[in-house]
């Protein structure tokens, strides 16, 4: 299993040669992370894949955001479709060749299209949920799920973008997404977008809600709160790895 070396971290950031299948654009984004136990992380990944670690340690990140402008690449927007609210618990992850990447462990959405969609062609642990903003107030409720999660957050501060090597760059500088197929084949997708710029999250109401949906046990408060105000985005296609 090769360990990414910051040349890898640097390289994912390359447009990739095959052509989107789809755009998007992530807006009003909070990043929350947790330093947690590897083990907690690595039990629960797929055999071929490595826990990714910063100087050691690694990182639970709780993430909700906007989704806008959703399309595929040879279809325009459409109403009430191409708009919606995503929430993910997220862990890092590199494959065997050293490429540095995101496991998804949920994705809560609004929007039941999108949901289905997600699960059938990249694999991806989409779940139903109620979901609403009003002003900074964003709330999240999954189906049949009791807890609702609610968030009141915006940005403070100067933008700016990672500096290579930095924890933030190994939160947020994350291009390559891993999935596994119901027969259990790993598959690895492309995103392509700008290095985030971001901010310190000024962050006045937060739930541990949807990590207590994972069974994920964290008492601690953030190692890390940052906020983007978001990217155009392209999607690739999924390759199987190996």
């Amino acid at each position: 299993m090769r360990i990414p070396t910051l040349e890898d971290r640097l390289a994912a950031r390359e447009k990739p040669l095959s052509s989107p299948v789809m755009f998007q654009t992530w807006s009003n984004l909070l990043f929350l992370h947790w330093e947690i136990d590897v083990q907690e992380i690595a039990k629960r990944i797929p055999n071929h894949l490595s826990v990714d670690l910063h100087e050691g340690k690694t990182y639970l990140g709780l993430v909700p955001f906007f989704m806008k402008k959703v399309r595929p690449r040879f279809l325009p927007q459409m109403p009430g479709l191409s708009n919606f609210l995503e929430l993910n618990i997220r862990a890092y992850v590199h494959d065997e060749q050293g490429r540095p990447g995101v496991w998804f462990f949920s994705l809560d959405c609004d929007q039941p299209i999108a949901v289905e969609v997600a699960r059938k062609f990249f694999h991806l642990p989409y779940q139903h949920a109620e979901m609403s903003t009003q002003g900074s107030i964003y709330r999240c409720q999954r189906k049949n799920c009791e807890e609702k999660a609610v968030f009141d957050y915006e940005g403070s501060g100067k933008l700016r973008t990672a500096k290579p090597g930095s924890l933030e760059f190994f939160l947020l500088e994350r291009y390559l997404l891993f999935s596994e197929s119901r027969g259990g084949k790993i598959h690895c997708g492309k995103v392509q977008h700008s290095p985030y710029q971001f901010t310190e999250a000024r962050v006045r109401r937060s739930s541990k809600a949807p990590l207590k949906w994972e069974k994920f046990s964290v008492e601690n408060e953030p190692t890390s709160q940052l906020y983007s105000p978001g990217v155009p985005v392209s999607i690739h296609p999924l390759r199987p790895v190996g």
